[in-house]
């Protein structure tokens, strides 16, 4: 990936971020059950998609998914949340990663504690069960 497109992709990711911790931080702030409802409500509508996939098993065999993919924006650049589901279906890490066109996706790195918690936050408030 060249430097430029490099950059502009980081760049994407950071934004996706920003609004992702803006979103949670308003969730967090609701008072009343209407207005958690309704910040809840804008974080679900957030995503392109929200997508889950199983690991290696017998064929025939019934799994639980155990990974998870939030697409966020695509094109060049895009951007993505990707992690693994623990019990109850409950995404329990996630990263934040990005690409652009013709490019192989990255992970970003320079997230703060802050900003991993509230990621993480953000990606409890979906359902990756059957």
């Amino acid at each position: 990936m060249t430097m430029e497109k490099k950059d502009r992709a980081r760049g994407q990711a950071k934004a996706q971020i920003a609004s992702i911790v803006e979103l949670v931080a308003a969730m967090k702030r609701a008072d009343l059950e209407l207005d958690r409802e309704e910040a809840i409500q804008a974080i679900l509508g957030d995503p392109l998609s929200v997508e889950v996939r199983s690991g290696w098993h017998t064929p025939g065999w019934h799994t639980e998914p155990c990974e998870f993919q939030i697409l966020l924006c695509t094109g060049g650049p895009a951007c993505r949340i990707i992690g693994e589901l623990g019990e109850n279906n409950e995404p329990y890490n996630a990263i934040v990663e990005y690409q652009d066109w013709f490019t192989k996706w990255e992970p970003y790195t320079d997230t703060t504690p802050e900003e991993a918690e509230a990621i993480l936050e953000y990606c409890r408030c979906f359902y990756f069960g059957a």
